[in-house]
């Protein structure tokens, strides 16, 4: 409404009708592995919906399995969601720089380098990671900015330290993930 082109990036969790394939597909590297991965999309209120699209999201979800998003049941995680997230997060990192949106009259083309991301709960924890490491390291996103939002205190996606390495980053990083619980 202020003028601003907004986009959202979240797992394909289901099939959502209105999204459609980009035909935009990249390869991300998860843990030890390359995957790749396609983006959906649909226009919404003003609003690009990006859904990132692989197996580890779209098969976990209440129709398919009867389980939760985040694990099988309540409070327990699925063993691959550092993997999943650490995905989403670098998808998420690319779909500005690559994506060819032309969805209303105001805007169009790619959004650019120059945007500010707003991470939202330990799901995209990594990806000002990302960011610092892969990106701004190689002066890229130099102006893009970060904005980290806590929706929920009550889950914080506590992983072993022995999976860090699974997620592609600088060991500098790694203090910052370490955490003394009461």
């Amino acid at each position: 409404a202020n003028g601003h082109r907004v986009m959202t990036v979240a797992p394909r969790y289901d099939q959502y009708k209105d999204a459609w394939d980009t035909g935009v597909a990249i390869e991300v590297k998860v843990g030890y592995i390359t995957e790749k991965v396609r983006f959906f999309h649909c226009y919404k209120r003003g609003v690009d919906r990006v859904f990132i699209d692989h197996p580890m999201f779209l098969e976990k979800v209440w129709g398919k399995t009867r389980s939760k998003i985040y694990g099988p049941t309540t409070g327990t995680d699925y063993e691959d969601n550092q993997l999943r997230f650490s995905m989403l997060c670098q998808a998420a990192l690319e779909a500005p720089r690559i994506l060819n949106l032309n969805s209303c009259e105001y805007f169009s083309g790619p959004y650019g380098e120059d945007v500010v991301f707003i991470a939202n709960d330990w799901h995209t924890a990594l990806l000002p990671c990302y960011l610092k490491s892969m990106y701004k390291s190689k002066g890229m996103y130099e102006t893009a900015k970060v904005a980290y939002c806590i929706h929920n205190i009550a889950y914080q996606g506590r992983f072993s330290f022995s999976d860090f390495s699974l997620l592609n980053l600088p060991d500098a990083f790694r203090s910052s993930f370490d955490f003394i619980d009461g």
